[in-house]
This record gives structure tokens, sequence and C-alpha cells, in this order.
């Protein structure tokens, strides 16, 4: 086996365990059951796709998706933290509402 020829099998191999990884991760996005499961499994897809990106551009000799896997995974950076921040946002806010509530049914 020549050296070309491992390489088109890796990088099809790759390419089909990649697509194995995001169909788990978008059943477990579909599923859920918390948020913090959905962020995860998003964060996974986003690595998944920038993965791809990275394979698919050493398979097809064209370094130009290697700058697409670069804005995804600084556009998926900032999605993580977005989402991150407003899983804590509300979760500071379902501990506020029940320590009012204990308050409530101290002070009765």
């Amino acid at each position: 086996m020549t050296g070309s020829a491992f390489l088109n099998f890796a990088a099809q191999l790759s390419l089909l365990l990649i697509l194995l990884g995001m169909a788990v991760a978008f059943v477990r996005l579909a599923k859920g059951p918390s948020l913090a499961d959905r962020v995860v499994a998003l964060d996974m897809m986003t690595v998944t796709i920038i993965s791809f990106c990275g394979v698919y551009a050493v398979f097809m000799d064209e370094p130009s998706f290697l700058d697409v896997a670069i804005v995804l995974a600084l556009v998926g950076f900032l999605a993580t933290v977005a989402l991150a921040r407003y899983a804590e946002r509300r979760f500071d806010l379902d501990e506020n509402a029940q320590e009012h509530v204990q308050r409530e049914e101290q002070d009765t």
C-alpha cells in the first residue's frame, strides 16, 4: 500500500467516524434531558464540524477549508461561552427563587 493510498483510506475512515460522532451528538442534543447536556452536545457538534473541515481539507487538498475551520472554532467558542453564561444566570435565578420561597415559608 502506497503512502497516497493509505492517506486516502485514513481520510475516508476519519470522515465516516466524524459523521458517526456528529450523529451521536445530534441524538444527545435532541433528547437532552437537561440544558447542560444540550450545551455539551452542541459544543461536540461544533468540534466535529471543525474536524470534518480539517480532514476534508487534507482529503481534497484544498487548504481554504482550514480557514473555514478556524472561523468555526472562534464562533463555536463564543457560542459555548454565551450558553454557559446563560445557563449560569438561569441557575442563579432558580436558586434565588427557591431561597425566596423558603423565606416566605419561614415567615408564615
